[in-house]
């Protein structure tokens, strides 16, 4: 199961959303996003857990609860869209 997290402290990592999520089932994957320009957090990131029903209790524990002072918004990642070819 994908998950999306929101409104992560700008300082959060890889290795902190992972454990954010550790107590719910196993984690496969946790990726914070990165703004290249800024070399820092964008404040959003992905968690990928292998068993649903953990995915699912993780997002209804978690979302709206508060993460080193913000309200975190968890819920089930959306397919990204795909992208068009450039044509120039």
């Amino acid at each position: 199961m994908n998950i999306f997290v929101a409104s992560l402290p700008f300082n959060a990592d890889d290795d902190d959303l992972r454990q954010l999520f550790e107590p719910y089932g196993e984690v496969t994957s946790s990726k914070v996003i990165f703004d290249r320009e800024r070399n820092r957090s964008k404040g959003f990131g992905f968690v990928e857990m292998s068993d649903e029903a953990a995915g699912q209790t993780a997002i209804a524990e978690l979302n709206d609860s508060s993460y080193e002072g913000r309200t975190l918004v968890v819920k089930v990642a959306e397919a990204r869209p795909e992208r068009r070819e450039r044509r120039y």
